[in-house]
């Protein structure tokens, strides 16, 4: 069967809570040799993503909203445990994301991809203050940091969280991706927050991180002043928030 057409098969049971339809669907391609990881990068993180964009274009209401990602959660949840689980590597990463259930489904799938990549995995989720975010890099020196999924109101949040990253110094070699969201939908934003490396889908964010060097550390001269930060948002934040 078609990645497209088994795409466009999924949607109208996803978008109408139909579970069973759904399930059986996806049980159905992985019976005609479809992989886990496939329907990671080809199914589920494309559903996602249309289900957000329908959202955001009103044809869906929350409610909808809702259900959907509820089954992309089950149907990942399923596919998680037919996933090839590799050698541990002794690499670290640390995943957080926004508040809302897109963005956890982004950041679970992540999760479940790195691991069984072998990859050490702590998935934060949503909602965890920056300075308990910032206590964890500390304390884990973790090789990635990945932020999934921003709303446009949350990039000068990023922004702040990494030049805090930065400037303390307590993982320097760690480089920090971002992926999904408005990242997606705005070209270049995630250099405007600087972060070291952007992939839009949770497939990509793994090849990028397991061909990623560290990050080489800032080097200041003893005695030098701070740098002082310019409180004028970036101007794609804002074109962003825009296009919200």
């Amino acid at each position: 069967m078609a990645t497209s057409k088994l795409l466009n098969q999924y949607m109208e049971p996803l978008i109408g809570g139909r579970r069973r339809e759904c399930r059986a669907l996806v049980q159905d391609a992985i019976s005609k040799g479809s992989t886990a990881r496939s329907l990671y990068q080809d199914l589920i993180w494309p559903a996602m993503d249309r289900v957000e964009q329908m959202y955001r274009d009103d044809r869906i209401n929350q409610a909808t909203e809702h259900l959907a990602t509820r089954i992309n959660r089950v149907v990942a949840d399923h596919l998680q445990t037919s996933l090839r689980q590799n050698e541990v590597l002794g690499k670290r990463v640390l995943i957080t994301c926004a508040h809302g259930e897109p963005e956890e489904l982004g950041a679970q799938m992540c999760s479940d991809l790195f691991e069984a990549e072998g990859w050490d995995v702590y998935l934060l989720g949503g909602g965890v203050p920056d300075d308990e975010v910032l206590m964890l890099v500390g304390q884990l020196q973790p090789e990635l940091l990945l932020i999934i999924g921003s709303q446009p109101i949350d990039a000068p949040a990023v922004r702040q969280m990494i030049d805090q990253i930065r400037e303390i110094g307590s993982c320097p070699t760690m480089n920090v991706m971002v992926s999904g969201g408005v990242f997606n939908r705005a070209a270049d934003l995630w250099k405007e927050v600087k972060a070291d490396l952007f992939a839009a889908t949770a497939v990509e964010a793994l090849v990028l991180a397991s061909s990623a060097t560290p990050r080489k550390p800032e080097i200041r001269m003893e005695g030098a002043p701070k740098k002082r930060r310019r409180r004028r948002r970036p101007p794609l934040l804002v074109q962003a928030e825009g296009q919200a």
